[in-house]
This record gives C-alpha cells, sequence and structure tokens, in this order.
C-alpha cells in the first residue's frame, strides 16, 4: 500500500426522509495512496455523487455527515468550516475534475482569465512567488504537461475554442495547478468518444504516476476501471459491497453485484443484458445486503445479516454472507 494521502473512515451520510435518518452512505471506508488512482464504481444511485460531494464538502443542506471521518493530511474535513474549506482545501489540497467539460468552462471569459482566478486564490503558501506570472508560467507548464498544443496561446482562447477532448485537458491541468495531493475525477470522459477517452485515461494514468498525486476515479465503467485503476471499490445503495486490487476483483469477482456488474460489459456477452430491477429508493432501503432483493444468490440470512466487510485476502475485502461462510480459499 503506497503512502495514503485520503482516508474515509466508517462515513455515514444521511437524509431526512419520512420523519426517520435514511443513511445514503453507510460506514464507508477506503484509502487513496500517493500516486494510486482509485476506482469507486457503481450503478446511478449508488451514492457516488453523494461521496464526491462530501469529499469537496458541498452536501446540500438536506443532507449531513452523520459518523466517521475523511482524512487528509492529517486533518479531518468533515470538521472544518466553510471558509476553510473553500481558503485552503479546494483546488489547493483538492482538485476536481467534472464529467462535462462543456458545462465547467465559463464561455465568456478567456482560458487563462479563468484558471488564473484559482492561482490568485489558491497558489500555495509555501512558494515564493505567487504572482501572475508565475501563474502564467505554471499553466503553460501545464498545458504542455497534458500535450495541449500551442500552450502560450491556449491562454487567450475562449472555451468554444476548444474540442471537448481538448478542454477536459485544459480541466486537468487547473486540477493540478495548485499541487493538490489528490484529485477527484468524476466521470470525467463520460460525454468524450472513445478514442479521445483513451486518450484523457492514458494522460491521467501517466500523471497520477509522474507527479505522485492520488486519484480517486467515480466511474460506473468496469472497462475504464481495468485500464486506469490500481485498486476498486465497489458501491451498491451506499454501502461498499467489494474492494481489492483491480487485477484480482476483475478476474475472480466474489459479491454477486461485482459478477452481475461485469456481466453487463459488452465484452463479456453476446446478448444485450442488464441486472433485474433498480436500485432501491432512499425510502426504501432494504435491511442487511441491500442487494439482497435484486441477487439470485440472496439466502434467508441475507435481510438480517448485518452489513460488513470480510476479508477473503490480502486487501481484498467482500460484503456478503457468502463470503463468511466459504471461507477466504473459495
Amino acid at each position: 500500500m503506497k503512502r495514503p494521502v485520503l482516508c474515509v473512515e466508517n462515513l455515514s451520510v444521511v437524509v431526512r426522509t419520512d420523519g426517520r435518518w435514511a443513511a445514503i452512505i453507510d460506514r464507508v471506508s477506503f484509502e487513496v495512496g500517493e500516486g494510486e488512482v482509485l476506482g469507486l464504481v457503481g450503478e446511478s444511485g449508488c451514492g457516488k455523487s453523494t461521496m464526491v460531494k462530501t469529499l469537496l464538502g458541498v452536501l446540500p443542506p438536506s443532507l449531513r455527515a452523520s459518523h466517521g471521518k475523511v482524512m487528509l493530511g492529517g486533518r479531518d474535513l468533515l470538521g472544518m468550516k466553510e471558509k476553510e474549506l473553500s481558503g485552503s482545501i479546494r483546488a489547493r489540497e483538492i482538485g476536481f475534475v467534472p464529467q462535462d467539460p462543456g458545462l465547467a468552462l465559463n464561455p465568456m471569459f478567456r482560458i487563462g482569465d479563468q484558471l488564473l482566478e484559482i492561482w490568485k486564490r489558491h497558489a500555495p503558501q509555501c512558494l515564493r512567488d505567487r504572482s501572475i506570472a508565475a501563474g502564467r508560467a505554471r499553466l503553460i507548464d501545464l498545458f504542455k504537461q497534458v500535450q495541449l498544443p500551442d500552450p502560450e496561446g491556449v491562454l487567450t482562447r475562449y472555451p468554444h475554442q476548444f474540442s471537448g477532448g481538448q478542454r477536459q485537458r485544459v480541466l486537468i491541468a487547473a486540477a493540478l495547478l495548485c499541487h493538490p495531493k489528490i484529485i477527484i475525477a468524476d466521470e470525467p470522459t463520460t460525454a468524450l468518444d472513445v478514442t479521445i477517452q483513451q486518450q484523457i485515461l492514458q494522460l491521467l494514468r501517466d500523471l497520477a504516476t509522474r507527479l505522485k498525486v492520488g486519484v480517486l476515479f467515480v466511474t460506473h465503467d468496469f472497462g475504464v476501471v481495468s485500464q486506469l485503476c490500481d485498486r476498486v471499490v465497489v458501491m451498491y445503495a451506499g454501502q461498499v459491497v467489494e474492494t481489492g486490487d483491480k487485477h484480482v476483483l476483475l478476474k475472480e469477482p466474489k459479491h454477486p453485484y461485482t459478477i452481475a456488474l461485469l456481466d453487463c460489459h459488452p465484452d463479456r456477452m453476446s446478448t444485450l443484458q442488464g441486472i433485474p430491477g433498480t436500485v432501491p429508493p432512499i425510502g426504501a432501503l432494504p435491511t442487511g445486503c441491500r442487494f439482497h432483493p435484486r441477487c439470485n444468490c440472496a439466502t434467508p440470512a441475507c435481510p438480517t445479516r448485518e452489513a460488513k466487510l470480510v476479508p477473503i485476502a490480502d486487501r481484498w475485502w467482500v460484503n456478503c454472507v457468502h463470503a463468511e461462510t466459504k471461507g477466504v480459499n473459495q
């Protein structure tokens, strides 16, 4: 395990519904190491976006973190005030690459003007030179690293003058601008065609390795995970159902939900198929393992079993009653 830069410890996020509190995120734990890419995988509605908002400290008023910690550099982000989060965490300690590059940049302003505002507000205190000239030099260097043509000219152009893939490269450069410890990438290749997607994935992999920046990559696509990630956390209805090394988990998944997700990938099936049923709504979350109403391996114990991760091998954990009864070698 590489030195962790972000540690999520037993995190729960709740919302008030029908007169009671329901856990959208239920006791989730994971770590992202220095230079590591961790994939956070699950269907829409499984809690991935809520997790991202929690890490960035931008939960809507209707939600609150009820339990756990989010540790970054020895500090618990959940205990910080908004002023501290916006002043010293977002953009400085945590970089963010959003899903849609077409919506993330203001079409009325030049790229340089927008990104230099980030530099003026969040340039690291440790740097001796925090001037605009230093910011411009930093941006030009990053534009070179993300392989944008004419790096100096990028500063003077508007977002509409770039393709979707180029805009995403601009946003990756923006996320790296202030030397963050970790980057959260929220499905950043969804709006791109497949050839550009491959380039962006390779770019993120190279930057993480070379700059030793941790990356939390949020996705629903195991094909992307296989190309980019080192380890995987699979979520369902706010719970972690399986987590482990990418190669082991993709080759021999143990949780029925992980198996079902992989079976839905076009490379693994001859006919189109899906997982029967839907992710349960917040007000009707099942007890025990939340996947059991859709699971073809469910037993009478599944609705009553306390949801917990069971180790089945080194750094490989599964939240399933079968992992308890069959042992680590099955």
